[in-house]
């Protein structure tokens, strides 16, 4: 049997690899040993902030919230706590939007809110 030699796929994994790589500084984009440890880490971090983007934006859309509801005289908790007593199903992205574009949308909201509370 015949000898096989790893060199044709060895050389098509490090390309794909230095491929990835590129744009990165010094070493880490011409090494392969380098390049494939910042390509992992690169990737392992690319994951997690896919994850962490949701979070980050259901942040922005409470505090946008907040912001509005003590506008009109209510605080972040009691806003949501009396729209769900008054059967509104709205989400946060919508109410957030509402709060910057729509004030007077978002202030019946509030008043509707406030009279479920009280």
């Amino acid at each position: 049997m015949a000898r096989v030699k790893g060199g044709m796929n060895a050389k098509k994994k490090h390309n794909r690899v230095l491929k990835l790589a590129k744009g990165y500084r010094g070493a880490r984009s011409k090494q392969y040993r380098v390049a494939k440890q910042s390509v992992m880490r690169a990737l392992a971090t690319a994951y997690s902030g896919r994850k962490e983007r949701k979070r980050q934006f259901r942040r922005l859309w409470i505090a946008r919230i907040n912001a509005a509801a003590r506008i009109n005289g209510l605080s972040y908790s009691k806003l949501m706590y009396g729209l769900k007593l008054a059967g509104v199903e709205i989400n946060r992205k919508m109410l957030s939007d509402m709060a910057i574009n729509d004030a007077e949308g978002f202030a019946s909201l509030a008043e509707l809110a406030k009279s479920k509370i009280a």
